[in-house]
């Protein structure tokens, strides 16, 4: 039976500290390998962090952030992977019109994935479809793609596309199906909302379907300034059942094994889609040569996280996002105002948990109409938490 090993990395990267998110991602690179894996694909952006914002503006972040690929490429022995970045280029001509915000006489930029094979840099993806909408202000930085390159490995044929990329019908998605993909990789950085898990899979399962592919879904998990990245990476077989998910708002890696010989069987027999002329000339089959797969390699049986609750999936979000926002800015402590009322009291609980105890120190001002009742319950809050509480009343300040 043909099957393809497949692992996705669910990392949490920070904007602009490109040493440690290189470090992260030659981590999970060992670790891929580990796990046997053909091809390991990692977040959009995951070098840089996401959004990268006005960094994109700073020559020398752009070119660090080529270098740190090169790095990158380098750890990258035995196996493939698709890692975001940002590119100077998308390898088309003519140059395209320059970026509303980029200076002139810089580069063009592009949200790129690099794919790398056995420490050979293969070719490189641009995202054709950029959000400029809600929390999302991608054109003001990048140009679009125009390029559809496919990459052949072990046997199989794997097309590359990013975030938004996907969620269009008539997109990147059913172009390189069309042209022979057996197997999509997107890779994202798609933040959280209540029930955007649940959107994203029904989502998937649509396009999956509609193009008889393989679909796996690679996000990147964190807090960054006001955006929190919840995880949730998925993979969906080509009807469209989800056979492995990540966990939600944790660094995870999912590996599974992909039944190729399904999906070509199912190619066969099912209905063809035309590649559309005008972006047939976009089209680039590239291989990707890797040594010999090991005969010993054991089948994999997928994790498929489960799904959680609303309740749940709120307070995991805000416990994240406080957690990395404290330390993505380089703080260690958190002082909470206390008033005995129910909504500094959960401030308080989301602060230990993202913290820790010991980590989080209570304020109370009480003044002169602070009733005996507040005392005493911010008192047990305190007891409760394991958290210091320092009292300072107000009343002098009041009467003055």
């Amino acid at each position: 039976m043909r099957t393809f090993r497949i692992a996705m990395v669910q990392m949490n990267p920070t904007v602009g500290d490109l040493d440690g998110n290189v470090r992260r991602i030659t981590t999970w690179l060992r670790e891929a390998k580990k796990a046997k894996a053909d091809l390991v694909a990692f977040p959009e952006l995951a070098i840089t962090g996401y959004p990268p914002e006005d960094l994109l503006l700073k020559p020398r972040f752009v070119a660090d952030n080529r270098r740190a690929l090169q790095e990158i490429v380098r750890h990258c022995r035995g196996l493939a992977a698709v890692v975001g970045y940002v590119s100077q280029s998308d390898g088309t001509d003519p140059k395209p019109a320059r970026s509303p915000v980029v200076p002139a006489g810089a580069h063009e930029l592009y949200n790129a994935a690099a794919v790398i094979a056995d420490k050979k840099l293969i070719t490189t993806y641009c995202k054709w479809y950029l959000p400029n909408y809600g929390v999302f202000d991608e054109s003001r930085y990048f140009h679009p793609g125009r390029r559809l390159p496919l990459i052949r490995l072990r046997g199989t044929v794997v097309g590359v596309n990013i975030c938004e990329d996907v969620w269009l019908p008539e997109g990147p998605t059913g172009f390189q199906a069309a042209a022979g993909a057996e197997i999509i990789v997107n890779i994202n950085a798609s933040p959280f909302h209540l029930g955007k898990s649940r959107v994203r899979e029904q989502m998937l399962a649509t396009r999956a379907r509609e193009n008889g592919v393989v679909l796996t879904y690679t996000n990147a998990v964190g807090g960054q300034d006001e955006l929190v990245f919840d995880g949730n990476s998925v993979i969906l077989d080509h009807q469209g059942e989800v056979i492995a998910r990540g966990k939600a708002f944790e660094e995870d890696l999912i590996v599974a094994d992909l039944n190729m010989e399904a999906v070509a069987r199912a190619r066969r027999t099912g209905r063809k889609k035309l590649l559309p002329r005008r972006v047939a000339s976009a089209v680039e089959v590239c291989a990707a040569p890797l040594p010999s797969v090991q005969k010993t390699r054991v089948r994999v049986v997928p994790d498929v996280a489960a799904v959680l609750d609303p309740l749940e999936e709120v307070y995991r979000a805000l416990t994240l996002g406080v957690r990395d926002y404290v330390r993505k800015n380089g703080f260690t402590r958190a002082v909470i105002g206390l008033s005995g009322g129910m909504d500094s009291a959960l401030t308080a609980v989301l602060a230990v948990d993202a913290l820790g105890a010991e980590n989080v120190w209570g304020l109370f001002m009480p003044s002169p109409y602070t009733s005996q009742e507040s005392h005493e319950d911010v008192a047990e809050l305190g007891k409760r938490l394991a958290i210091s509480v320092r009292t300072i009343p107000i009343t002098t300040m009041f009467d003055t």
